[in-house]
């Protein structure tokens, strides 16, 4: 890894010495809308499912931005908002690709003409991701409610508090870390990859200068290598080609990620590091090998819930407004 990610890293080892017992989500419950909007929830999936019926490729973006809400300032739907200057979390590099942000304002637009400001940005994301996997078929898991909005948005923030795909073992763990979450919830959370697809640019150095020396990932299968060379050559890779994560099982929400990685290494350096510890390389292992996916979907399940009580806002703090992505400038 390059040496410009040391400062980096040792502003996330301090973050994490800094972090409080639990996240904070004193006033998250399952639920909470239940004598405010007590349709809330069965509007969004409706909402969920006709959108992912026009397009389905949708449904991993729309995990994926969850993920990213949560890990920048907490889980407050500031990933919704906009600015005129480019400098809103949405503008920063790791987030240029991310899709869904009509898809939520859809949800929330028919939600304001039912139940006007009454349900957050925030609770919309979290629950568009949980509808997202069960229309993959994946598992059906209950949702924490009651977060309320940021409007502080700041693309610096995106691009320091997320894991980039060439991450090694030792950064994806320190950044977990600083968010609560340990070395089990890492090798859960990222079977998300189980769904969606990359584009070249993301796992590019993975095949062509890994060192800098104009050398391939050793860890990387050869034969799985040479495919995704086919798909991404050295020159001309880096367009719209999109590669799927979780090759043959694209877009179903189930284990074979697990086999995929244990198998080749995975798409991303970050996904072959699991691979490389021996409680995340353990239960990838565990799972690779199940012979049923109960037991992850509980994982699963419980893992979101957790990721998603990170650093809320609720009671006085923040918002609750008509629309998400309102520009802040």
């Amino acid at each position: 890894m390059s040496s410009g990610r040391e400062p980096r890293r040792l502003l996330l080892l301090v973050l994490a010495l800094l972090v409080a017992a639990g996240p904070s989500a004193a006033e998250l419950v399952f639920g909470f809308y239940n004598a405010t909007c007590p349709i809330a929830e069965g509007v969004a999936f409706a909402e969920m499912r006709a959108i992912l019926q026009e397009d389905p490729t949708l449904a991993p973006s729309l995990l994926r931005m969850h993920y990213h809400d949560c890990f920048v300032q907490g889980c407050d739907g500031s990933v919704m908002l906009r600015s005129r200057r480019g400098t809103a979390e949405r503008d920063a590099t790791p987030n240029r690709s991310m899709r869904g942000f009509d898809a939520i304002e859809r949800i929330k637009a028919k939600l304001e003409m039912l139940c006007p400001l009454t349900v957050s940005c925030a609770d919309i994301i979290a629950m568009a991701a949980r509808d997202a996997v069960h229309l993959s078929e994946g598992p059906w898991y209950e949702v924490e409610t009651g977060r309320r909005d940021g409007n502080v948005t700041v693309a610096e923030y995106a691009a320091n508090d997320l894991a980039p795909p060439d991450s090694n073992i030792v950064d994806v763990k320190t950044f977990f870390s600083v968010k609560s979450l340990n070395s089990k919830d890492i090798a859960v959370l990222f079977g998300s990859h189980s769904i969606g697809t990359s584009h070249c640019a993301a796992f590019q150095k993975r095949l062509y200068n890994f060192t800098g020396a104009m050398d391939q990932d050793p860890s990387l299968d050869a034969r799985y290598a040479r495919r995704l060379k086919k798909l991404c050559p050295r020159a001309g890779g880096r367009g719209r080609t999109k590669v799927p994560i979780d090759p043959g099982s694209g877009f179903t929400f189930d284990l074979s990620y697990y086999r995929h990685v244990l198998q080749t290494g995975g798409l991303f350096q970050s996904d072959g590091s699991l691979l490389h510890d021996a409680a995340t390389r353990g239960y990838v292992e565990k799972m690779a090998n199940a012979s049923s996916p109960d037991e992850y979907y509980k994982d699963f399940a419980a893992a979101m819930v957790k990721m998603g009580r990170t650093d809320v806002l609720h009671g006085n703090l923040g918002e609750v407004r008509a629309t998400c992505g309102i520009f802040v400038d």
